[in-house]
Protein backbone atom coordinates (compact mmCIF):
# COMPACT_ATOMS: atom_id res chain seq x y z
CA UNK A 1 0.00 0.00 0.00
CA UNK A 2 0.91 3.29 -0.86
CA UNK A 3 0.43 6.98 1.22
CA UNK A 4 0.08 10.36 0.25
CA UNK A 5 1.45 12.80 2.76
CA UNK A 6 -0.59 15.17 4.35
CA UNK A 7 0.65 18.56 5.63
CA UNK A 8 -0.92 19.92 8.46
CA UNK A 9 -1.33 23.34 9.84
CA UNK A 10 -2.86 23.24 13.27
CA UNK A 11 -3.34 24.09 17.01
CA UNK A 12 -0.96 22.69 19.48
CA UNK A 13 -2.24 22.12 23.30
CA UNK A 14 -0.58 25.71 23.94
CA UNK A 15 -3.00 27.68 21.53
CA UNK A 16 0.03 28.05 18.71
CA UNK A 17 0.27 26.58 15.36
CA UNK A 18 2.27 23.69 14.43
CA UNK A 19 3.03 21.85 11.02
CA UNK A 20 2.80 18.24 11.18
CA UNK A 21 2.92 15.47 8.73
CA UNK A 22 0.56 12.47 8.57
CA UNK A 23 0.35 9.49 5.99
CA UNK A 24 -3.14 9.03 4.01
CA UNK A 25 -3.10 5.84 3.30
CA UNK A 26 -3.71 4.95 -0.81
CA UNK A 27 -5.62 1.89 -0.30
CA UNK A 28 -8.31 2.09 -3.29
CA UNK A 29 -8.41 2.07 -7.21
CA UNK A 30 -5.91 -0.37 -8.96
CA UNK A 31 -1.62 -0.62 -9.18
CA UNK A 32 -1.64 1.91 -11.61
CA UNK A 33 -3.96 5.07 -10.08
CA UNK A 34 -4.10 4.58 -6.32
CA UNK A 35 -6.86 6.51 -4.28
CA UNK A 36 -7.58 7.42 -0.57
CA UNK A 37 -10.86 6.59 0.46
CA UNK A 38 -13.19 9.60 -0.46
CA UNK A 39 -13.53 12.22 2.04
CA UNK A 40 -16.52 14.85 1.83
CA UNK A 41 -15.97 18.86 1.18
CA UNK A 42 -18.92 21.46 1.04
CA UNK A 43 -17.05 23.49 -1.66
CA UNK A 44 -13.97 25.66 -2.41
CA UNK A 45 -13.01 29.32 -3.12
CA UNK A 46 -10.16 30.42 -5.52
CA UNK A 47 -8.06 33.08 -5.26
CA UNK A 48 -5.50 35.26 -6.89
CA UNK A 49 -3.18 37.11 -4.43
CA UNK A 50 -0.66 39.69 -6.21
CA UNK A 51 3.02 40.31 -5.72
CA UNK A 52 3.55 41.69 -2.32
CA UNK A 53 -0.01 40.41 -0.36
CA UNK A 54 0.57 39.33 2.88
CA UNK A 55 -1.68 38.83 5.80
CA UNK A 56 -1.34 39.90 9.13
CA UNK A 57 -1.77 36.58 11.95
CA UNK A 58 -4.80 34.84 11.89
CA UNK A 59 -6.55 31.76 12.45
CA UNK A 60 -8.72 29.27 10.38
CA UNK A 61 -12.12 30.14 10.26
CA UNK A 62 -12.52 26.43 9.35
CA UNK A 63 -10.80 23.78 8.25
CA UNK A 64 -9.64 23.40 4.92
CA UNK A 65 -6.98 21.82 2.12
CA UNK A 66 -5.01 24.79 0.48
CA UNK A 67 -3.80 24.20 -2.86
CA UNK A 68 -1.04 26.02 -4.31
CA UNK A 69 -2.00 26.01 -8.14
CA UNK A 70 0.46 29.45 -9.19
CA UNK A 71 3.10 31.46 -7.72
CA UNK A 72 4.70 30.38 -4.16
CA UNK A 73 2.86 31.30 -0.39
CA UNK A 74 4.82 31.18 2.68
CA UNK A 75 3.13 30.32 5.91
CA UNK A 76 4.85 31.32 8.89
CA UNK A 77 4.26 30.40 12.68
CA UNK A 78 4.88 32.42 16.28
CA UNK A 79 8.63 31.61 16.79
CA UNK A 80 9.69 32.33 13.35
CA UNK A 81 8.91 28.80 11.93
CA UNK A 82 8.03 29.21 8.04
CA UNK A 83 7.04 26.78 5.45
CA UNK A 84 7.08 27.72 1.57
CA UNK A 85 4.45 26.05 -0.62
CA UNK A 86 4.82 26.17 -4.44
CA UNK A 87 2.80 25.10 -7.51
CA UNK A 88 1.39 21.32 -7.08
CA UNK A 89 1.90 21.70 -3.21
CA UNK A 90 -1.42 21.73 -0.35
CA UNK A 91 -1.69 21.84 3.18
CA UNK A 92 -4.74 21.34 5.18
CA UNK A 93 -4.81 24.27 7.26
CA UNK A 94 -7.05 23.46 10.44
CA UNK A 95 -5.37 26.07 12.98
CA UNK A 96 -8.24 26.76 14.38
CA UNK A 97 -8.29 29.56 17.98
CA UNK A 98 -8.80 27.48 20.90
CA UNK A 99 -12.50 26.83 22.31
CA UNK A 100 -12.80 30.33 24.54
CA UNK A 101 -10.10 31.99 23.74
CA UNK A 102 -9.89 35.55 22.77
CA UNK A 103 -7.82 35.74 19.54
CA UNK A 104 -4.03 37.21 20.58
CA UNK A 105 -2.05 37.96 17.75
CA UNK A 106 1.08 36.79 19.76
CA UNK A 107 0.38 32.87 20.66
CA UNK A 108 -2.57 32.64 18.00
CA UNK A 109 -2.59 31.33 14.27
CA UNK A 110 -0.46 32.42 11.32
CA UNK A 111 0.56 34.67 8.62
CA UNK A 112 0.47 34.08 4.68
CA UNK A 113 2.62 36.02 1.97
CA UNK A 114 3.11 35.68 -1.60
CA UNK A 115 6.72 35.21 -2.52
CA UNK A 116 8.74 35.14 -5.52
CA UNK A 117 8.06 36.82 -9.10
CA UNK A 118 4.51 35.43 -9.73
CA UNK A 119 1.16 36.42 -8.23
CA UNK A 120 -0.12 33.37 -5.88
CA UNK A 121 -2.97 31.16 -6.93
CA UNK A 122 -4.80 29.09 -4.65
CA UNK A 123 -7.62 27.08 -4.43
CA UNK A 124 -9.44 26.42 -0.92
CA UNK A 125 -11.26 23.45 -0.38
CA UNK A 126 -13.51 23.05 2.97
CA UNK A 127 -14.30 19.64 4.53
Amino acid sequence: MTNFTKVILFTDTDGRARFREEPVALSEGSPQAMLSPLAPSSGYQLRHSPVGFRSQFHCTPKPQWVFILGGQMKIGLQGGVSRVFSPGDHFYSADLLPAGATFNAAVHGHWSRQVGPDSLVTLFLQG
